[in-house]
């Protein structure tokens, strides 16, 4: 997920930064972008989608946040709904009605079992559930759920179930061994450099594909390996470098 603001004071700067760190995430096998550039204009968002989209040709699939107008303008992978956005059935609705596209993704935001259930029933392709861990960014929805109330939602799911919360190097894998197809995260893909040896220690790796969409997540299931070995080509964080850095 995006967030330019965090990164510079600057507006031209801070897209700028922004397109670096997205064409960071793909090289190092993130397979969705979602553009989360709230506060943008239609236009501007627009734009923005559609420079992201240059830079990363079919090496990864760029959804936009809330805005499905958009989505459907520059013709984009898919939307994602927050909670009480459109139902993903009006969205979809609308996606086949401006621009048609085969497998138009449509995911959803839930913060309860009751949410994350509802988003499945209306139609959701994936459901990303949090925040699993304590974030400020994610305050105002409650306390952390905790990876017991991950792994149930995930049980109750027949769509893939993305964490998302204060994920870090060091927790993500136990999302993934409570069964979440994947993680969504802002400030864990803005620190530092990634490279794909970063997700083979979380067992991460390509586009997690399970439901008639296509729908999946930003990382696969998956057990954990031994963290590479450092080399002079390769700059490997470890999980203390990405403590409190989280969505």
């Amino acid at each position: 997920m995006t967030d330019r603001r965090s990164l510079a004071a600057s507006p031209g700067l801070a897209i700028d930064l922004q397109l670096q760190k997205i064409e960071q995430a793909v090289k190092a096998g993130v397979d969705w972008i979602q553009i989360r550039e709230k506060d943008l204009s239609g236009r501007e968002l627009a734009g923005l989608v559609e420079r992201a989209m240059t830079r990363l040709g079919s090496d990864s699939a760029v959804l936009v946040n809330d805005r499905v107008d958009v989505a459907c303008v520059v013709g984009a992978s898919g939307v994602h709904l927050g909670e009480h956005s459109l139902p993903p059935e009006e969205a979809r609705r609308l996606a086949s009605q401006c621009r048609p596209r085969e497998n138009f993704i449509v995911g959803v935001s839930a913060h309860s079992l009751e949410g994350a259930m509802a988003a499945q029933q209306a139609g959701a392709e994936y459901v990303i559930f949090g925040p699993v861990y304590a974030t400020p960014s994610k305050a105002n929805f409650g306390q952390p759920q905790g990876v017991q109330r991950l792994q149930e939602i995930c049980k109750r799911l027949t769509i893939p179930v993305l964490a998302i919360g204060g994920i870090t190097l060091a927790n993500a894998g136990d999302c993934l061994r409570a069964g979440a197809a994947g993680i969504a995260a802002i400030r864990l893909f803005h620190c530092g450099k990634f490279r794909r040896p970063h997700w083979q220690c979380i067992g991460a790796g390509k586009f997690f594909r399970t439901s008639a969409g296509g729908a999946g997540g930003f990382v696969r299931r998956g057990k954990c390996r031994e963290k590479p070995r450092r080399t002079d080509e390769e700059e490997v964080f470890s999980p203390a470098e990405f403590q409190g850095h989280d969505e």
